[in-house]
């Protein structure tokens, strides 16, 4: 049974929407990430690690990209364990 594509739509500070398809998603240390890409499924796209920064009050939730390097390389190495077996390459 294929599982079906999670989209979220992020808008930029200039108001433009980005639809970003989610690959992954995990809790490390009361923080929730995503792993997502700019491309569906099949397709080749670039990956971004998204933290979700809202608090319990807002009816929506609120990512911003992971950008500290040591963060993203311990993150980069949880999402390649939870994908090593689906069908994805992750290259930094």
């Amino acid at each position: 049974m294929k599982k079906e594509e999670t989209v979220i739509t992020m808008r930029t500070d200039t108001g433009e929407t980005v639809d970003f398809y989610v690959l992954e998603e995990t809790r490390i240390n009361a923080g929730d990430y995503l792993l997502v890409t700019d491309a569906p499924e099949g397709e080749d796209g670039e990956c971004y690690i998204l933290k979700d920064v809202s608090d319990s009050r807002e009816a929506e939730a609120v990512y911003e990209f992971v950008e500290d390097e040591a963060e993203l390389d311990g993150l980069f190495g949880v999402f390649e364990k939870l994908l090593g077996d689906a069908d994805v390459d992750l290259e930094k």
